[in-house]
């Protein structure tokens, strides 16, 4: 731990939000009902926007009218608490002013420049993101977004070993892109699947849902590190080139992993010479009361992957943070990659003032005091209240509340990967939850509580007084 204390003295930050002195202010929203606005909006919506993960006939997207801090508002003036953080990315909340300043600030003095190019904003947000970073991950190749990161961290580790080969878990989502939804483990994968990506699947640990028949963490931890062993061995480790995991599973779940399994990992790919992939594009830059969630697990890998947190999702952006002994390999040989809008100056500006919001005003510190304090004792009693709760998980701003019909039998509220009328229990609980002024993250069977990091211990318990009402329509389908 002594390097990452020399990289990152302020890694954890003051325990309380506050509002940075001297930071701009914005005119405060407040909602204005416009209807006719806001149908002009929904019909030009549905005669040309194509949206992703959808049958494009069977969507209603609701049409948004603003957005600040933790809320947004529709044009027929309904507020609403966002649970989700958009996809789970403003981590410092919407319309945050001194990130708007910054953008505006970027775009007066240099809108956009080539990435072959030193540019200032470019520099700097590489140099503070390489300082939060575990380990020697020093160097950071920049992308448009998390998925085409996880496709360049595959590439890099590829030619870094010259080997085929990529493993990653089952429950597990890596991005859209063609490599990467190859690598991811949800049923997303299925349609893009041609089986000819190089990517083996396995099991990683969940213990609520145990492929290993375990009864307790340290078993489930062990057949996990056993079972993956033996997937090394059987599929040859000279033609493996890298492991994938994200640090803690997303939307796939977010099941923290057990004590010792990431460690596990990392000397299991020590010992076969495979490089260690940590996709940290949701769980970073703060959402687990961490920089990285690797540092929650003392653990460095070779390769991070990251995007959504790293400016709030203000301006797209993502990227790989390359550990030394990778970097080295394409020191004088070229790497064979590169976007147009690699580092691009508006969203690397809108990178350094997030962080430095961050660090200013101990966002990082908020997220872990009401994960430990509020989000974690609350969901807890909201599962002795409802018997539609079979466990709940999480930390920091990170939660799942995994909904299940019966909690002796831990059968889920819906199948897996329900749709139309199976999934009819899932669609009530968040009808309920936005009726009443909450908008949920819901995925298969689970509702994840992911609000912004920099909510406020009032916003948070005002959220999970809604989840507790909607909850109790998801009660109705119990037995």
């Amino acid at each position: 731990m002594d390097n990452l204390s020399r990289k990152r003295p302020d890694r954890r930050q003051a325990a309380d939000f506050t509002a940075r002195p001297g930071t701009p202010t914005l005119p405060r929203m407040t909602p204005q009902p416009n209807p006719e606005a806001g149908a002009a909006v929904k019909a030009a919506d549905r005669d040309h926007v194509f949206h992703s993960w959808s049958a494009q006939e069977l969507i209603d997207p609701l049409a948004v009218a603003g957005a600040e801090g933790s809320y947004f508002w529709d044009y027929d003036g309904r507020r609403y608490l966002d649970f989700s953080s958009g996809l789970v990315y403003t981590n410092i909340g919407y319309q945050h002013p001194a990130v708007v300043a910054a953008i505006q600030e970027q775009a007066a003095r240099m809108t956009t420049f080539a990435p072959a190019f030193a540019v200032e904003a470019r520099s700097e947000a590489a140099r503070l993101i390489a300082e939060r970073t575990p380990g020697d991950l020093d160097k950071i190749f920049f992308t448009n977004g998390g998925a085409d990161a996880v496709e360049h961290a595959i590439r890099m580790a590829r030619l870094h070993t010259g080997r085929p080969k990529v493993l990653s878990a089952y429950r597990s989502y890596h991005g859209g892109t063609q490599q990467a939804v190859n690598i991811t483990g949800d049923p997303r994968r299925w349609a893009s699947d041609s089986g000819t990506a190089g990517v083996v699947h396995f099991w990683a640990p969940y213990l609520y849902r145990s492929r290993f028949y375990a009864e307790n963490e340290e078993q489930e931890c062990a057949r996990a590190l056993e079972h993956l062993e033996t997937t090394i061995a059987f599929e040859g480790p000279s033609t493996i080139a890298a492991i994938i995991l994200e640090t803690i599973p997303g939307t796939a779940g977010i099941m923290v992993p057990p004590p010792g399994y990431l460690a596990g990992v990392r000397e299991l790919c020590d010992k076969y010479g495979i490089v260690f992939v940590l996709d940290e594009v949701m769980a970073g830059f703060g959402r687990t009361g961490e920089w990285f969630a690797a540092d929650l697990f003392d653990v460095t890998p070779d390769l991070l992957t990251f995007a959504k947190g790293v400016n709030s999702g203000y301006v797209p952006l993502g990227g790989v943070a390359i550990s030394g002994a990778i970097a080295e390999t394409f020191g004088k040989r070229p790497y064979p990659g590169g976007l147009t809008y690699s580092g691009h100056p508006l969203a690397c500006a809108a990178a350094v003032a997030t962080i430095n919001v961050m660090a200013e005003e101990g966002v990082v510190g908020n997220a872990a005091r009401l994960g430990t304090s509020v989000a974690g004792p609350e969901l807890r009693a909201l599962a002795e209240r409802h018997p539609c709760v079979g466990e709940v998980r999480g930390v920091g701003m990170f939660w799942a509340l995994e909904l299940v019909r019966d909690r002796e039998t831990r059968e889920p509220l819906v199948p897996y990967n329900a749709a139309g009328e199976a999934n009819a229990p899932m669609a009530a609980f968040a009808a309920a939850a936005k009726a009443g002024g909450l908008w949920p993250f819901v995925n298969m069977n689970r509702t994840h509580v992911v609000p912004p990091c920099n909510i406020s211990e009032a916003e948070l318990k005002e959220g999970l007084a809604v989840l507790d009402a909607a909850l109790s329509v998801a009660d109705e389908y119990t037995r």
